[in-house]
C-alpha cells in the first residue's frame, strides 16, 4: 500500500488559490471521532479511497473573474512535454502526434495572422466605403467609394479632381442641384443623418450581443495576459460584433480609429484558433503566448508595421514574452502583413493609406522645434489622460453612464454638427493625417500647398513650397487651428463610449495638425528671415530648406508617445508607417522628451490609468516600488481582522469542509499540521475540493458526510466501523511559495510580478502566519500612492521589533488567538467581524462599475 500511494503522489506544483483572503474561521472536527496524526498505515477494516490517483476532470481550471497561476501551468506543460517525448518512440502514431504537438505553435499563430489581415482588410475596405457614403453615392458602382468611382472617368480636373460625373453627392440625387445654399444644407443633413444612424447602430449591437466589444480592448488585452480570466472578452460573438460595430463607429465620424481595436480583433482570432490544438486550449499560460504573437499582428495589419507590432507587443501589452513567442510574434505579423498587402484595400499597393515619402533632409537647428513638438505631447497627453479618466469615473458614479445609447447619439450628434463646415474635421481621420502628413509637389491640390510663384507672382503648386505662402493657406491654417481644439474636446469625451474606440488615430490626428502649423510656421520664418544666423549657414534663399509635412510625422509621434507612453515600439511603427527611415533621430527626440514631460505629471499611460479605473488586478511590471514596508505590514490577518482560516491534514469531515466551503467565499486554503502545531503543509484551492468531493460521491461507494479528509501521503487510524475516507492529497499544494514575515516588500512585488503569483503565504520560524495576495500587494500600492511618507518605519527598526504574536524573549506565543478552528456545528459560526461585501470574491469586488 505504500509503494502505490508513493506511486500515486506525482509532483504536484504550487496550486495557489485565487486573491481573495481567507481570514475567516473554520470548524473543526467533533470530538467523537478518534484520530491520530502520526500517519501510520490504515486498519484492515479501513477503505482507501484512492480514485484521485487519476486526473479529474475540472480540477486545474479556473472560474471567470480569477487569476491563472503561471508556475502551476508552466509545470502542467513541461509535464505534458515530457510525457510525448518519452511516447514518440513508441509508435508512428505516436511520433507523429508529437510531431503535431511541436508545430501546433506555428500553425496556430499562421491561423491568426491569415485572420488578422483578412479581417482588417475587409474592415478597411468597410469603413472608406460607408464614410463616403455619407457625402454621395457611386451610381455606376454602388460598392465603389468616392476615390474608386472616379478612377475610370475621363472629366476629372486637376483642381477638382475628386468630382466626376459618376459620383453624385445626396443633393445632386434629391434636389438635383449641386451648387448653392439648398444643397448645402441637404448635405448637411444627410451627413448628421448617416453618422447618427452609424452610431446608433453600433451601440445598439454592442449593448445587444456583445457588451465586451467597446472601447479600444488593449486595457482589456494587458490585463488578460498578466494572467486575468475575462470569460467571453475574446470569444466569437464578441469578435463578430467588434468587427460589425467597427465598422460603423469609424464611418459615424466620431474622434476615433480603428487601430486599437483591431488589436483586440487580433486576440479573439488567437484564442479561437488556440482551441483547436489541445496544447494551448487546456494551458492559460500557453493560449497567453498565443495573444501575444496575435496582438503583434493586430498592430501589423493596422498600421503596416510588423516589426513595429512586435515590439509594440513585447512593450506594451505582454506579461510573459519568452524568446519563441517573440519568433511566432514575429511570424503571425509576417502573414498578416502579406494577407493584408495581398488584399490592397487602399489601392496604393501599400500596407497603409498614409505613406509618404520626403526628399529634403533634416537639419541640426530644427531639433528646437521638433522638442517643442515633444513637449506638446507630452503636456497633451497628461492633460488627456486626466481629462478623460476624470469624465470616465464621473460616468460611472452618475445617472449618465445608465444611458449609453443616450450618451453615444449625443456625441455622435455634436460630432457631426461641428465637423460639417470644417473640411478637415469633416472628413476621414486617416484622410486628413495622410493630407498632413503629404509633402507639398506639383501633384498636391490642397489648400496646404498653394504658394505664390516667384517667377510671376501667381499662385502655383510647385516642387519647392519654400515660397511666400498665399492666403489659402492663411486660411486653411486657421481651420487646422479649429480642428485641433475640436479634436482635443471630442477625444476626451469620445474615448471609453461603448462603441469600439480606439485612441492611436486620433492623437495622431492632433499632433500632426499642432506639426503641420509649426512646420508651415518654419518655412514662413525661414523664407522672410533667411539671413538670420539660424538659417543663412543651411537655408539659401529659394532653397527647399523646410518640409512642413515632416513636422506633423513628428508631432504626431509625439502626442501618441504622450497618451501612451510608449518609446522604442512608437518610433518603429511611425518610421514604418512612413517610410521616414532617415528621420528616426527626430523622432527618438520627440517621444522621449514626451514621454518625459508626460512622466513628469504621473507615469502612468492611458491604457494603465483604464486599467486602474476599471480596477483590474494587474501589476505593471514598469512601476517602482520604493518603500520601506515589510510582508507582515501587507499580510493578512491584520490586529482586527479575523482569524485565518486554515485546514488541518487529517482532522476533518467530509460534513465539516463542505461547510467551510458553503459558508465562505474564499478561494484557497492553508492546510497545517493540526491546531497545536501550526506547521505549513500545502494549499488546497476551494475549486479543486469541490470537484474532488463530487467527483468522489459520483464515482465511489461509501462517501459519508462523516468520511475522514485527509492530505497525508497515508491514512490515519480509524475505528473498524468508519466509513470510508476521503484522500485529497493529489490536489494539495505540497511546495506553496511562501516568505517569511520580515521580508521586504519591494522582494515580495517583485517576485509576485515576475512569477505571476496569485498569492504567497507569510511564515514565522515554519509555522503558518498569514496570506498575502494580489489584491492586497494592489491595495497596499495605492495606499502609498496617497502617502508622501511611508505608511511603516525602516526595515532596520521592524528587524529589532518583535511581531505580535511572539513574547519579548523571541519566543512563539499561543497562536489560538491568530490561526484559530473553532466547532461550527456546536456553537454556529463564529467568525463575525466581516460583512457580507467583505466575503465576495476578490475579482468580482474589483469588476465593481467597470464600463466593460
Amino acid at each position: 500500500m505504500e509503494e502505490e500511494d508513493a506511486a500515486a503522489d506525482p509532483y504536484l506544483p504550487y496550486d495557489g488559490g485565487g486573491d481573495t483572503i481567507p481570514l475567516q474561521e473554520i470548524p473543526r472536527r467533533g470530538s467523537n471521532y478518534a484520530m491520530s496524526n502520526g500517519g501510520g498505515a490504515a486498519s484492515s477494516t479501513t477503505h482507501l479511497l484512492d480514485f484521485l490517483e487519476e486526473p479529474i476532470p475540472g480540477v486545474g481550471t479556473y472560474d471567470d473573474f480569477h487569476t491563472i497561476d503561471w508556475v502551476r501551468e508552466k509545470c502542467k506543460d513541461r509535464e505534458r512535454h515530457r510525457k510525448i517525448n518519452s511516447k514518440k518512440k513508441e509508435s508512428a502514431w505516436e511520433f507523429t502526434k508529437s510531431l503535431y504537438d511541436a508545430w501546433s505553435g506555428w500553425l496556430v499563430v499562421t491561423l491568426t495572422g491569415l485572420a488578422s489581415g483578412a479581417l482588417a482588410g475587409l474592415i478597411d475596405i468597410a469603413a472608406d466605403w460607408m464614410n463616403d457614403l455619407k457625402e454621395g453615392v457611386c451610381l455606376s458602382a454602388m460598392w465603389f467609394n468616392h476615390e474608386q468611382c472616379c478612377w475610370t472617368s475621363n472629366e476629372t480636373t486637376f483642381a477638382e479632381r475628386d468630382k466626376c460625373p459618376q459620383w453624385k453627392s445626396w443633393a445632386e440625387l434629391i434636389l438635383g442641384q449641386a451648387e448653392g445654399p439648398g444643397s448645402y444644407i441637404m448635405n448637411y443633413f444627410m451627413y448628421i443623418y448617416w453618422a447618427l444612424s452609424f452610431a446608433f447602430l453600433a451601440v445598439c449591437l454592442v449593448k445587444v450581443f456583445a457588451p465586451y466589444a467597446c472601447g479600444s480592448g488593449i486595457p482589456e488585452i494587458k490585463t488578460i495576459l498578466s494572467g486575468f480570466i475575462i470569460r467571453g472578452y475574446l470569444g466569437k460573438w464578441t469578435l463578430m460584433i467588434k468587427t460589425i460595430t467597427l465598422v460603423l463607429a469609424v464611418a459615424s465620424g466620431l474622434s476615433l480609429g480603428k487601430e486599437g481595436p483591431l488589436v483586440h480583433v487580433a486576440c479573439c482570432c488567437g484564442n479561437i484558433f488556440s482551441y483547436l490544438f489541445p496544447k494551448y486550449s487546456k494551458n492559460e499560460a500557453k493560449k497567453r503566448e498565443v495573444l501575444s504573437a496575435a496582438s503583434a499582428a493586430g498592430v501589423s495589419v493596422a498600421f503596416g508595421a510588423p516589426i513595429g507590432g512586435v515590439l509594440f507587443s513585447l512593450e506594451e501589452v505582454s506579461y510573459y514574452f519568452p524568446l519563441k513567442t517573440l519568433w511566432r510574434s514575429f511570424f503571425a505579423a509576417l502573414v498578416a502583413a502579406f494577407v493584408l498587402r495581398s488584399i490592397n484595400p487602399f489601392g496604393n499597393s501599400r500596407l497603409v493609406l498614409f505613406y509618404v515619402e520626403y526628399h529634403t533632409p533634416w537639419y541640426l537647428f530644427e531639433l528646437i522645434p521638433f522638442i517643442l513638438l515633444g513637449v506638446f505631447g507630452g503636456l497633451w497627453g497628461a492633460f488627456f489622460i486626466r481629462a478623460n479618466i476624470a469624465w470616465c469615473r464621473r460616468r460611472k458614479s452618475t445617472r449618465f453612464g445608465k444611458y449609453p445609447v443616450l450618451e453615444v447619439i449625443l456625441v455622435a450628434a455634436i460630432t457631426a454638427v461641428v465637423a460639417f463646415p470644417n473640411p478637415y474635421t469633416r472628413q476621414n481621420t486617416s484622410e486628413l493625417i495622410k493630407e498632413l502628413f503629404t509633402d507639398c509637389g506639383p501633384l498636391e491640390s490642397s489648400q496646404l500647398c498653394q504658394y505664390r510663384s516667384q517667377m510671376n507672382g501667381s499662385t502655383a503648386y510647385t516642387d519647392n513650397p519654400n515660397q511666400p505662402a498665399e492666403p489659402g493657406v492663411y486660411s486653411a491654417m486657421w481651420q487646422l487651428c479649429l480642428a485641433l481644439i475640436f479634436k482635443i474636446i471630442m477625444t476626451i469625451f469620445t474615448f471609453g463610449l461603448k462603441v469600439p474606440s480606439g485612441l492611436f488615430i486620433p492623437s495622431m490626428a492632433i499632433g500632426a495638425i499642432a506639426g503641420r502649423i509649426v512646420g508651415i510656421a518654419m518655412e514662413q520664418l525661414a523664407y522672410y528671415h533667411h539671413d538670420w544666423f539660424l538659417f543663412k549657414e543651411w537655408c539659401e534663399v529659394g532653397a527647399d530648406c523646410i518640409t512642413p509635412g515632416l513636422y506633423a510625422m513628428v508631432g504626431a509621434a509625439a502626442c501618441l508617445g504622450g497618451v501612451t507612453r510608449m518609446t522604442v515600439s512608437l518610433v518603429v511603427i511611425v518610421f514604418e508607417l512612413t517610410g521616414g527611415l532617415e528621420y528616426i533621430v527626430p523622432l527618438m527626440a520627440a517621444v522621449m522628451t514626451s514621454k518625459w514631460v508626460g512622466d513628469a505629471f504621473g507615469r502612468e499611460g492611458i491604457y494603465e490609468a483604464h486599467i486602474r479605473l476599471n480596477g483590474y488586478p494587474f501589476l505593471d511590471a514598469k512601476e517602482e516600488f520604493t518603500h520601506t514596508t515589510l510582508a507582515r505590514d501587507v499580510m493578512r490577518p491584520r490586529n482586527s481582522d479575523p482569524p485565518l482560516a486554515v485546514l488541518t491534514q487529517d482532522d476533518l469531515t467530509v460534513e465539516e469542509l463542505q461547510a467551510v466551503i458553503n459558508e465562505t467565499s474564499y478561494n484557497g486554503f492553508p492546510v497545517i499540521v493540526s491546531k497545536e502545531s501550526q506547521r505549513l503543509v500545502g494549499f488546497a484551492l476551494r475549486r479543486d475540493i469541490t470537484i474532488a468531493i463530487e467527483n468522489a460521491r459520483r464515482k465511489q461507494e461509501g462517501i459519508m458526510l462523516n468520511s475522514r479528509v485527509y492530505f497525508t501521503q497515508h491514512a490515519p487510524t480509524l475505528p473498524a466501523d468508519s466509513p470510508r475516507p476521503l484522500k485529497l492529497r493529489s490536489i494539495l499544494d505540497m511546495s506553496p511559495f511562501t516568505v517569511t514575515d520580515h521580508t521586504p516588500m519591494e522582494i515580495v512585488v517583485d517576485i509576485f510580478r515576475k512569477l505571476g503569483l496569485r498569492q504567497c503565504l507569510v511564515t514565522h520560524n515554519g509555522n503558518m502566519l498569514g496570506i498575502i495576495t494580489k489584491k492586497n500587494i494592489l491595495e497596499h500600492l495605492e495606499e502609498l500612492k496617497q502617502h508622501t511618507e511611508p505608511l511603516a518605519t525602516s526595515w532596520y527598526y521592524h528587524k529589532k521589533r518583535y511581531p505580535s504574536s511572539h513574547g519579548s524573549d523571541g519566543r512563539p506565543r499561543s497562536r489560538v488567538h491568530h490561526v484559530q478552528l473553532i466547532r461550527s456545528f456546536q456553537d454556529g459560526w463564529g467568525g463575525g467581524g466581516c460583512s457580507e461585501e467583505e466575503e465576495e470574491e476578490e475579482e468580482v469586488c474589483l469588476l465593481k462599475g467597470s464600463n466593460l
